[in-house]
C-alpha cells in the first residue's frame, strides 16, 4: 500500500478567538477563521510554555479514544504545568484542511504563551499530526495512535522531534503492521509500543495507555517552570 503526500497547505486566517470558561475548569474555545470555525476544549495552565494538542480520527470530535483519554490526561497534565487543547476538525476526514486546523490550534497556543507543543492524534489523526508536526517549528514531539498509512509521507521528516507510535495488536480497523512500517520509515528518535489484544479504540489497554502516554509527554517536555 502506498500513500501520497498532500500538498503543503497555504494557511488559514485566524480572525477571532472566543473563550468561554466552564464550571469544570476547562475553556470552550472557538477559533474563527476565514474558512469557518474550529471548535476546541482548552485545559489551561498558568505556568510553563508547553502544551499538548490532541486530535481525533476521521469522525472528528473531542475526547479521544480509550474512553476519553484526551480529556482525562488533559486535566492531569494541566495540574502539572502542561496545558492541553483538544481540537475538532472543520472538515473531518479531509487531510489538508485538518492539517490547517492544527496549524491554527498552534497559533492559539502561541497566544497563550505555549511555544513548545506535542501533537497527539488517533487513527486518521495520526496522519494529521505527522504531517502538521513535520512543518511546524513549535512542535517538539508527535504521538500517533492506531494510525493509518495514507498521508504519512512526512514521517521521515519529523526528526529530530521524537515520535511515539502506539497500536493494539487486535486492531480491527487499521492493522498494527501499519505502525511497524511507519516506525521503520521514521528517523530517530522514535519508539513503538504494541498492546497485545487491544483493538482500534484502545479501550482494552486504557490504563497502560494512560501511563505510557503521560510518562512520554512528561519526558519530552522536561522540567516545567
Amino acid at each position: 500500500m502506498t500513500s501520497i503526500a498532500p500538498p503543503r497547505p497555504l494557511g488559514l486566517l485566524l480572525r477571532e478567538i472566543q473563550q468561554e470558561p466552564q464550571a469544570d475548569g476547562t475553556v470552550a474555545v472557538t477559533l474563527r477563521t476565514d474558512q469557518g470555525p474550529i471548535r476546541g476544549r482548552y485545559h489551561p495552565s498558568t505556568t510553563g510554555d508547553a502544551a499538548v494538542l490532541w486530535v481525533f480520527g476521521a469522525g472528528g470530535g473531542l475526547g479521544g479514544p480509550a474512553g476519553g483519554v484526551y480529556d482525562r490526561l488533559g486535566r492531569q497534565l494541566a495540574a502539572e504545568g502542561i496545558a492541553s487543547l483538544e481540537l475538532d476538525y472543520r472538515r473531518p476526514a479531509d487531510l489538508a484542511p485538518c492539517v490547517l486546523d492544527v496549524q491554527v490550534g498552534l497559533q492559539f497556543l502561541r497566544r497563550q504563551g505555549k511555544t513548545r507543543v506535542i501533537l497527539v492524534g488517533h487513527s486518521f489523526g495520526g496522519a494529521v499530526v505527522i504531517t502538521a508536526g513535520a512543518q511546524a517549528a513549535a512542535v517538539i514531539g508527535v504521538v500517533a495512535m492506531s494510525s493509518q498509512l495514507y498521508g504519512t509521507d512526512w514521517v521521515n521528516q519529523l526528526s529530530p522531534r521524537p515520535l511515539l507510535r502506539l497500536h493494539g495488536t487486535a486492531d480491527e480497523v487499521l492493522p498494527a503492521w501499519y505502525s511497524q512500517e511507519l516506525y521503520e520509515r521514521a528517523q530517530d528518535p522514535k519508539q513503538l509500543r504494541l498492546y497485545p489484544g487491544c483493538r482500534h479504540g484502545l479501550d482494552q489497554c486504557r490504563q497502560a495507555l494512560d501511563q505510557e502516554l503521560r510518562k512520554w509527554i512528561r519526558a519530552v517536555v522536561g522540567p516545567v517552570g
